[in-house]
Formats: C-alpha cells, sequence, structure tokens
C-alpha cells in the first residue's frame, strides 16, 4: 500500500493505492492523521481511483479521517471511487455524511 499526498492552497489530497483492509488501515491512518496535523488543510481530499479492495476497516478508516479533519477545522472528500467501492460506502451510510465523488 502507497500513500502519496499533495498540498496546495490548503487543499490536502491523499492518494491510496491497492487495498484498504485491517492489515493497511493502521499505516494508512497514521500517515493521514501526521499529514493533516502538519498541514491543517481546509480541505482533505481522499483519491480512491487505484484502490482495488475495501473492506469495513477501509470504511473506519475513512470515517476516522473525516473526524480528524473536522477537528482541525477542515472537511474531507472522498474523491474517484469506482462502482463496486460506491457500493460498499453507501451499504454502510457514509455518503451520507461524507462527500463521495464517482469515477467519471
Amino acid at each position: 500500500m502507497k500513500v502519496n499526498h499533495y498540498i496546495k492552497e490548503k487543499i490536502l489530497e491523499i492518494e491510496l493505492t491497492e487495498e484498504i483492509d485491517h492489515h493497511s488501515s493502521e499505516k494508512i491512518r497514521l500517515r493521514i492523521d501526521y499529514e493533516i496535523q502538519r498541514f491543517s488543510p481546509k480541505k482533505v481530499i481522499i483519491d480512491l481511483s487505484k484502490v482495488k479492495f475495501m473492506d469495513s476497516a477501509g470504511i473506519g478508516l475513512i470515517i476516522g479521517r473525516y473526524k480528524v479533519a473536522l477537528s482541525y477545522g477542515g472537511t474531507l472528500e472522498v474523491r474517484n471511487v469506482s462502482g463496486k467501492l460506491k457500493k460498499i460506502l453507501e451499504m454502510s451510510g457514509i455518503h451520507k455524511i461524507i462527500n463521495i465523488k464517482t469515477v467519471a
């Protein structure tokens, strides 16, 4: 699992790759939390375009980062969600509190 980040004008974009499961979620959580703390962005964008699999640990990861972003005065958005991941996110109800943008 690679975690890339980009910061521009108080917008932090996090690009995740491969899988988000209970094995990788702790490493991802630590990295994203560090970057949020470091930059205090107005907006955090999590890009899932390269994620092939996500389980309940991924849902927990996203909800947790939403709470962290809010605690620093920011918002969170999830972008480039494939059809398969969109179904998982919708079943969890996460789309009711977090802006989810699907792959165009």
